[in-house]
C-alpha cells in the first residue's frame, strides 16, 4: 500500500533530520558506492595465490611451520582483497536538506519526532 502524501513528507522530514543529527551512524551503515579499487583487489589475490603455494609447499616438505605461515599469507591476501575501500567518501546528506531551526538545535530527534506528534494529535482534536 503506498504511502500518502503527509505519510512521504513525513519520512523525507525523518531522514534528513537523521542524516544531519546523526551524520557519523548514517556513513557507517551507509552502503559504500565507490568504485572497486582493482590494484588492491589483484595484490589481494596474488597474496593469497603465494599463500597457497606455501602451504602446498610446506605439506610437501612436511614443514608445518612452513603450512601454517602460508596460512597466514592466504587468510591476509583475502582479507585484503574483500577489504571495503578506505578513500569511499562517507555519504552525503540529500541536496536541499534544511538545518534545524535555532530552537531545535538542542533537542534531540526523538523530541521533535514527539513534539510533531503531539501536535498532530492537538490538530485532529479540533
Amino acid at each position: 500500500m503506498p504511502l500518502s502524501e503527509q505519510e512521504q513528507r513525513l519520512l523525507e522530514e525523518m531522514e534528513r533530520s537523521l542524516y544531519h543529527n546523526d551524520a557519523d551512524f548514517v556513513a557507517t551503515v551507509a552502503p559504500r558506492r565507490g568504485k572497486p579499487n582493482y590494484t588492491v583487489l589483484v595484490v589481494g589475490i596474488l597474496v593469497g595465490v603465494l599463500g597457497i603455494a606455501a602451504l602446498v609447499a610446506g605439506v610437501v616438505i612436511h614443514q608445518p611451520l612452513v603450512g601454517i605461515l602460508g596460512f597466514a599469507v592466504m587468510f591476509a591476501g583475502v582479507l585484503i582483497a574483500v577489504a571495503p575501500p578506505k578513500n569511499s567518501a562517507p555519504s552525503r546528506p540529500t541536496p536541499g536538506a534544511s538545518r534545524p531551526t535555532g530552537s531545535a538545535r538542542g533537542t534531540s530527534f526523538m523530541q521533535n519526532m514527539n513534539d510533531r506528534w503531539d501536535k498532530r494529535q492537538d490538530n485532529r482534536d479540533q
